[in-house]
């Protein structure tokens, strides 16, 4: 399902950062290129090129791959896919695994997806989701047809600010991100699950080094967190959505309280500020991932992706640059596939893609699309 971009498509796909090449950048609306630098090694004249790998889904969320490249996709309905990868890079047509019995109302239903680091011994995939009941993880072998296994259950649902961002950590430990519930004061009880990150084993209990060993919570003060990424020194970002004020992305330290709801963008001593923020109208970003020192995040309503450069400290490095500004509308998910690609996830067919907020679907969407990278173009996959 290849489609290679059309000439105004590809100027505003292509783009370049300090891990992953694109093609030429884009204008951004200021009016000056990206200042970013180009990877060591990188050809002269990158790929620029998409794969539209997968069309007309109901909003993908959740997306991970297994150890031989095949990525495993979630529905919000419920319906679980996944879509084989050929050693040429090829992908194929997305199959239906099993479709688990969700409560998709709002922003409910079938949302994180994690593949056990141990795949090829436990066949264990992860996932988080809204029942009739709350939200809960569960574990599955997808290669059978036996029933959920609860792993995580009783945390707070509604039918918006669930969260739902599940990952596993380089400790091997996973990690949920869990919204208020809309009940922001909840996000402040250490005793409560919802506006929290949780760290737990693959059993579900707290991961050792826990600031309360008897609890899954890592950190607290967060209003609806739907992504989480590692750099390569193994340092936990998470992207937040505001109210009002200020969308966030937060350096996450255990312990940490992140000030929600008493608090939008830079609070007090009391709290721990973002290490970088942005108007509700140009980001609501979902899905995140560290691309060497280049942190990409998918964002809803701000229909694009901002790259961020960060130092070694852990704070950015250059302004962030925006790449395909409301070329496919709402963007949820992004991770980098073992393919070398960077996927990508709309979310047009949410009920939030609407004319006013300069959105449209169409009967394409929802879509699963693969950016060429710097490390597909090398080899370095």
């Amino acid at each position: 399902m290849r489609r290679l971009l059309t000439a105004a498509a590809a100027a505003a796909a292509a783009f370049s950062l300090a891990s992953c090449s694109f093609g030429e950048p884009p204008e951004p609306e200021s009016g000056e290129p990206p200042n970013l630098p180009t990877p060591s090694g990188a050809p002269e004249s990158p790929a620029t090129f998409m794969d539209v790998v997968a069309e007309g889904l109901e909003v993908p969320w959740g997306l991970d791959f297994l150890p031989d490249g095949t990525a495993i996709v979630g529905e919000r309905t419920g319906r679980l896919l996944q879509i084989p990868v050929a050693e040429d890079g090829t992908a194929g047509e997305p199959v239906e695994l099993r479709t688990i019995d969700v409560d998709d109302t709002g922003e409910g239903g079938l949302l994180g997806v994690a593949v056990s680091p141990a795949y090829d011994d436990d066949h264990a995939v992860y996932l988080y989701y809204t029942s009739d009941d709350d939200n809960r993880i569960v574990r599955i072998d997808p290669t059978t047809d036996a029933a959920p296994e609860p792993v995580l259950t009783g945390i707070p649902a509604s039918d918006h600010h669930n969260g739902g961002a599940l990952e596993f950590g380089p400790d091997g430990f996973l990690y949920a991100t869990t919204g208020d519930a809309g009940n922001g004061d909840t996000a402040q009880d250490p005793e409560s699950l919802s506006g929290k990150i949780l760290r737990i084993t693959t059993e579900g209990e707290p991961a050792e080094g826990n600031p309360d060993p008897a609890s899954p919570v890592y950190s607290l003060g967060h209003r609806n967190i739907e992504g989480l990424a590692w750099n390569a020194a193994g340092d936990l970002y998470a992207t937040e959505f505001g109210q009002d004020i200020a969308d966030e992305v937060n350096l996450i330290e255990p312990g940490s309280n992140y000030g929600w709801p008493y608090y939008e963008g830079p609070g007090d001593d009391q709290y721990t500020d973002p290490v970088l923020t942005w108007e509700p109208f140009e980001a609501s970003c979902a899905g995140a991932v560290f691309l060497e020192d280049s942190l990409v995040t998918a964002c809803l309503r701000g229909q694009r992706l901002w790259i961020t450069q960060f130092d070694s400290s852990g704070a950015p490095a250059a302004e962030p640059q925006a790449a395909v500004v409301s070329e496919f509308g709402r963007l949820r998910s992004v991770a980098m596939g073992p393919d070398g690609m960077l996927w990508v996830t709309t979310s047009n067919r949410d009920g939030r893609c609407v004319e006013e907020r300069g959105c449209t679907a169409n009967e394409a969407d929802d879509r699963i699309i693969r950016f060429s990278t710097s490390y597909a173009a090398q080899g370095r996959v």
